[in-house]
Order: C-alpha cells, then sequence, then structure tokens
C-alpha cells in the first residue's frame, strides 16, 4: 500500500472500497461492521439476498453499503458478480475471504462429495476470487487481501480433518500469494480465530463440557467475539499494516500459545 493521507489516523480506511464474503451473519458481519465504522465503503456477500438485505438495513446507519448475492463455489457467477462490482461501485481495494463452511464428522464418514464441496467453500473460491480481484489491484499498485484462516490451519482436532485440510490450504496460499504479489504493491494476509461464539458453532457454546474446555483450555479464559476478528481485519487493511503481509495473525486469546 503506498503512502497516503490517513485523515482519521492510521486505522482510516476512509476512501476504500471492500468486498466481505460470508457476511450475514457472524465474524463476516463483524468485519464489515468494523470497515464501516473505520470509513469504509462495504459490499456484503452471502447466498439468501434477503439474509444480505436484512444485514444491510441493520449496518445502514455505520456508513455506505450495498449487497452482492452470489455462490462463492460458482466460478460463473463469482466472475459476473465481481464485473458487476466493479461496473457499480468502482475498484475493489479490499478482498476479505471470509465466507466458510464446516461438518463435524470422521473421515472416513466423508464421502468424496462432501470433501469437495468443502474445500470448494474454503480453499477453491478465495483462490478465485483473489485471482478476479488481482488485476485490478495490480493495475494501482495497491490493495488488500485478508484470508479467514483458523486455528485449525496449524493444529488438528478429531472430526475436522477436511476443514483443517481446506484451511492449511488456505494458510499457505495467504503466504505464497503474498510473496507472488508484494513487487506489485499489494498485501496478503491471513486471520485466525480461535474459538468464536456464532451461530456456526451454537451446538459448541451450548454443550456445557466442550465450552468449560474452550474456556479453560484459552488463557484468556473465554470465547472470541465476533467483534474480535472485525478489529484484527480493519488493522490488517489500513495503512497502519502497510509493512505487513504474508503474515497470518492469530486472535485465538493465546489458545495457539499454550499447551
Amino acid at each position: 500500500m503506498p503512502d497516503r493521507p490517513a485523515p482519521g489516523g492510521p486505522f482510516d480506511l476512509g476512501g476504500r472500497l471492500a468486498l466481505v464474503t460470508g457476511a450475514s451473519a457472524g465474524i463476516g458481519f463483524a468485519i464489515a461492521e468494523a470497515m464501516l465504522d473505520a470509513g469504509a465503503r462495504v459490499v456484503l456477500n452471502g447466498r439468501d439476498p434477503g439474509r444480505l438485505a436484512d444485514a444491510a438495513a441493520a449496518l445502514a446507519p455505520r456508513g455506505k453499503v450495498a449487497t452482492l448475492a452470489f455462490d462463492v463455489t460458482d466460478a460463473d457467477a463469482a466472475d459476473r458478480a465481481m464485473t458487476a462490482l466493479a461496473r457499480e461501485h468502482g475498484q475493489l481495494d479490499i478482498l476479505v475471504n471470509n465466507a466458510a463452511q464446516n461438518h463435524r464428522k470422521p473421515l472416513a464418514a466423508f464421502s468424496d462429495r462432501e470433501w469437495s464441496a468443502l474445500l470448494a467453500t474454503n480453499l477453491d473460491a478465495p483462490m478465485r476470487l483473489s485471482r478476479l480481484a488481482l488485476p485490478g489491484m495490480q493495475a494501482r499498485r495497491d490493495g488488500c487481501i485478508i484470508n479467514l484462516v483458523s486455528l485449525a490451519s496449524d493444529l488438528g482436532r478429531p472430526d475436522i480433518v477436511p476443514y483443517a485440510t481446506s484451511k492449511g490450504g488456505l494458510r499457505m496460499l495467504t503466504r505464497a500469494l503474498a510473496v507472488e504479489v508484494a513487487p506489485m504493491g499489494i498485501r496478503v494476509n491471513g486471520i485466525a480465530p480461535g474459538f468464536v461464539a456464532t451461530a456456526m458453532n451454537a451446538g459448541l457454546v451450548n454443550d456445557p463440557e466442550f465450552d468449560a474446555w474452550v474456556r479453560r483450555r484459552t488463557p484468556l479464559g473465554r470465547w472470541a467475539e465476533a467483534a474480535d476478528i472485525g478489529g484484527a481485519a480493519v488493522f490488517l487493511a489500513s495503512p497502519a499494516a502497510r509493512y505487513v503481509t504474508g503474515h497470518v495473525l492469530y486472535v485465538d486469546g493465546g489458545f495457539s500459545a499454550s499447551y
């Protein structure tokens, strides 16, 4: 990112356009909220136009927000969507690859189709959207890509082998792509959340035994809130992080630092 004035300080995103995938709820919604608060214009992505409209209405008082409904695993839909985004809103400055899925069961119970579908969302889609965003960023020699990785990109647990595999691949995509595009002025970083209390994790949050384990195992003694991830995303997208690339920021309450 080239030097530019930051009227609101080093974390100011004024004048920047961000696309956040999987932004109808949870971490994606929180990232969009935080970026709006930092002055960015934000386009929300999701598959359900109704849920996106509700999210946009909730966020509208915070700034300029729009929606772009498409399935990130559909290559043709993604291509059309990115063309429409540039036509309607201008060149993309910040891409946040947040959309993801997880199915918890032993690997032996996974079909090839289920494996492929999970990797299509968690790994193929971030690659494809990054590839589509790069030409515009390269032309301006400016841009930022943030990939939502996971503790599971570095640590294993039973029943999430496909998820961990996809996130491990996304972690390496983040680091390798950062090296490739750094000479073009583009930064690529990742965020690895710890255990976050979202609807996607409701079954775990509501399991007394698992909840107690998370609180005991995490040095800060609590689940993350989605807003904790939003602040990290603003930092990585902002001028404050202009010399940060190829980095995975663990926002995990100290989980990965302890044993």
